[in-house]
């Protein structure tokens, strides 16, 4: 494995599993999981709410003014008989320090007579330094500050548990704390004491849920804002509702009005608040139908997370893109799989993270792969650039077309052929830097002149140039084209021959031999070093009429003539026998273009 991908793996695993561990995508991730994990079921009838609603509030005024005696009145009434005796009345009211004396002992002793109570109590917490021995000096939101109880009497008649809600840092409220330790005591939640309360009146063996940090577990809500039966406590006291309703109940007495300021966000509707109230009767009904989870510990998701990551990165930069889309879907989908699985077996895992890194993984295959791509791209074109005309190039790579068949394929093609004259003895004469100097200037000037006319840049020859035209592309007019490279070379040579004479005190000459024809052209070698080149016998004849060609003389074959009669001047020279074929050919030589 390469050393970039050990790199790009380290920061997979790396980046995936500290953005896992550290939350980072917590606030969508909530979001999912409320959509996934919270949908109403069916609340339990055994659970009644007696609001303290607008109806009550305008009929009785401010909460804040009213006598205890009404909550008495309340408890005489459904205490009457035993065929209106709740199960347990659980009072999401604070009863804070004395009032008037007598009415204060009515509610106590109303307490006395009646069923299981249950009366909230309020927490107050601070933020304090606590020294950790893993971590120092950590920051302690929940440090019980001290805890506001009902007055004597009424808490010696009844139990308490603190009503104080638990909302997450987006202000939704998924879980709840089932005790808090205070002064080496045992402070129950409001929900769990009401429930332990109820399990004993039925004598149920209570329901203890796996507890995270700070004895906190996720709760699945029963219902939307609305769903448990709410009745005015206004219409119970007022004998509107028969007592009997409320027979081996759960009722629960609290704030069902907007004024009162006990509304919550719930991730089970997120368009409507829920009331406290209400919040405790599915925290109850969700610890009666054990239906409460525990986070996964993050380390477990974390390493999840990042090993499925590095596993994706492997595979899907293998494979191609459709594929890689297709497994990345499906890996997402059983992520989403165990996390309905675990969630219906009590834990909750972070779905977010997972398919995050996917995406991010995906992507950045595709970028690297467009990349890698167009890099290679480049490299395909710089480097047909070195044989065949620039221009050319650009417009097939505009185009995309780089269809270029592997192996050989039958063209019909124009061969040229150039050569110095007299270089070997011209090479004997000059220093070796001078010999390579004057080769270079002058397959300067013969690519020059076969790249201006579309030609393709075959090899080079020790001091001969070989081009073709009309391969790999298919080349307009091309044999006319191939010619007009012979006609820029001579003239191109005149130039060079009296720079190279004033410089050297020699002088240089060309010979061009043209033909066209029926050849073989591809990428022709072994798997590694190819070349790409034309064989055949049109090849051979161009060949053979350079080698006949004297020193500024162009010799085309009567191929070439017959396609151009109508375009060049030329002088026959008749039949000319060629090395290596039995019958001579017809030969002319170019005068001029037309």
């Amino acid at each position: 494995m390469k050393r970039k991908t050990y790199l790009t793996l380290v920061l997979l695993l790396l980046t995936s599993f500290l953005a896992s561990i550290l939350g980072i995508f917590h606030s969508a991730d909530r979001f999912i999981m409320d959509k996934l994990y919270q949908s109403p079921s069916k609340t339990d009838n055994r659970i009644r709410i007696i609001a303290i609603d607008e109806k009550t509030l305008d009929q009785y005024g401010p909460f804040s003014s009213w006598s205890r005696e009404k909550c008495a009145a309340l408890l005489a009434l459904l205490n009457s008989s035993e065929k209106t005796r709740p199960a347990v009345i659980g009072f999401d009211i604070m009863f804070i320090g004395e009032s008037d004396p007598e009415i204060d002992a009515l509610l106590a002793n109303a307490c006395n007579d009646s069923c299981g109570i249950v009366t909230a109590i309020n927490i107050v917490n601070e933020t304090v330094l606590e020294s950790s021995i893993s971590s120092g000096l950590i920051e302690n939101n929940l440090h019980i500050s001290f805890v506001e109880k009902p007055y004597a009497a009424l808490a010696a008649r009844t139990q308490t548990g603190f009503a104080n809600t638990s909302p997450d840092d987006d202000s939704y409220v998924r879980r709840s704390i089932l005790y808090r330790t205070h002064e080496n005591k045992t402070i129950d939640s409001f929900s769990n004491a009401v429930y332990k309360l109820y399990c004993q009146t039925a004598n149920l063996r209570p329901y203890t849920p796996d507890l995270g940090s700070f004895n906190e577990f996720s709760f699945s809500y029963s219902g939307k804002p609305g769903s448990y039966e709410v009745v005015s406590l206004a219409d119970v006291l007022d004998g509107i509702i028969d007592p009997k309703t409320f027979r081996d109940c759960i009722v629960l007495v609290g704030a069902y009005a907007p004024g009162m300021q006990d509304a919550y966000n719930t991730p089970i509707d997120h368009s409507e608040q829920m009331y406290g109230v209400e919040i405790h009767a599915n925290i109850i009904q969700a610890l009666m139908e054990e239906r409460t989870y525990t986070p996964l510990p993050p380390i477990w998701n974390a390493v999840f997370t990042s090993l499925i990551t590095v596993l994706f990165y492997l595979i899907v930069k293998k494979i191609r893109i459709i594929p890689g889309a297709i497994l990345g879907l499906f890996l997402i989908a059983v992520e989403f799989l165990i996390g309905i699985l675990l969630f219906q077996n009590g834990w909750e895992i972070s779905l977010i993270p997972l398919p995050v890194f996917l995406i991010l993984t995906y992507g950045g295959c595709l970028v690297k792969g467009y990349l890698d791509e167009r890099r290679q791209r480049k490299k395909v074109v710089s480097a047909f650039k070195k044989y065949v005309a620039p221009q050319i190039v650009d417009e097939l790579s505009k185009k995309g077309q780089f269809d270029i068949a592997l192996g050989g394929e039958n063209r019909d093609i124009a061969v040229l052929f150039v050569d110095i004259r007299g270089f070997t003895p011209l090479s004997e004469k000059l220093k070796p830097e001078q010999v390579v100097e004057i080769l270079n200037e002058y397959l300067t000037l013969t690519t020059h002149a076969i790249f201006k006319n579309g030609g393709t840049l075959d090899k080079f020859i020790g001091d001969a140039t070989m081009a073709v035209f009309n391969a790999p592309f298919d080349l307009e007019d091309y044999i006319y084209k191939a010619v007009l490279t012979a006609r820029d070379i001579t003239k191109g040579a005149l130039e060079l021959e009296k720079r190279l004479s004033a410089q050297f005190g020699e002088s240089i000459s060309f010979g061009i031999g043209i033909n066209c024809g029926p050849a073989v052209v591809g990428n022709i070698g072994c798997d590694f070093r190819m070349d790409y080149t034309a064989i055949g016998d049109t090849v051979n004849t161009a060949a053979r009429l350079e080698s006949n060609a004297k020193s500024g003389q162009i010799l085309i074959s009567q191929f070439v003539y017959e396609h151009l009669r109508n375009r060049i001047t030329v002088s026959e020279l008749g039949t000319v026998p060629l090395k290596g074929k039995s019958n001579g050919i017809q030969v002319y030589q170019l005068e001029d273009i037309l």
